[in-house]
């Protein structure tokens, strides 16, 4: 929750350095620009907040998987909480993010541990069966990361980036990628949030950006060898 806090900082300061245009560009994100991702992640936080909301959103969302050629349940609710935001002006979006984001962390901590204990989740492969912990502990705030990231490659502006934040981050994120697949690698990434990180031996070595191995990892860019194996980010 205290990486929680700062990543939620780090969201809106990067929302308030969007100019008028930038709002408007393309993503990596299949069919959403840069406003819609900040929907998304603006509903996502009040979805965390009132386990109702988070219902509702998901059964609002429903009707749209098929229209959107969704897979995934958490599809439709992601397209709900972009459309109902479509016509906010992007100050009253960036507003709520601000009025929401810590109300959002602080009712994560609130949930019953025997609760988030419960295996509900049924992720995509690798990840596979997880409990709800898997995304109120680490998936939520995964998401906007991940998010800032897309942001901040689709605007060309660099990503806030430091060692302690967003390096423990990128290292949870290889720690659970490496347990997922079983190869052994040595993987030498670059940049603030980069570090060296090996598993097993006899593998290959993979040097690169930290972002551009989360963007592989993530399939939002294209990977081999070792990094064929994703992991749903």
């Amino acid at each position: 929750m205290a990486i929680t806090r700062v990543e939620n900082r780090k969201f809106l300061e990067q929302l308030h350095s969007l100019d008028t245009h930038d709002w408007s560009r393309p993503t990596a994100c299949d069919r959403w620009d840069v406003r819609a991702v900040a929907a998304h992640v603006v509903g996502g936080a009040a979805g965390q907040i009132s386990p109702r909301e988070f219902l509702r959103q998901v059964r609002a969302g429903r009707p749209l998987m098929e229209q959107i050629g969704a897979q995934y349940w958490w599809d439709g609710m992601n397209e709900i909480q972009v459309r109902e935001r479509s016509t906010l002006p992007t100050a009253d979006l960036i507003a709520e993010w601000e009025r929401n984001a810590e109300r959002a962390r602080a009712a994560r901590t609130r949930m019953p541990r025997l609760i988030t204990r419960l295996p509900l989740l049924n992720l995509p492969a690798p990840v596979g069966r997880q409990p709800l912990a898997y995304l109120f502990d680490i998936g939520f705030t995964r998401d906007v990361w991940a998010h800032r990231m897309d942001i901040a490659a689709a605007t060309d502006r660099p990503m806030d980036l430091d060692p302690a934040h967003d390096g423990r981050i990128v290292a949870d994120i290889v720690a659970e990628w490496a347990a997922t697949h079983g190869e052994p690698f040595v993987v030498e990434l670059t940049g603030p949030a980069g570090g060296t990180y090996t598993s097993g031996s006899g593998g290959e070595t993979v040097s690169l950006d930290a972002l551009d191995l989360v963007a592989v990892l993530s399939g939002r860019a294209q990977g081999e060898g070792v990094l064929r194996n994703t992991l749903p980010l």
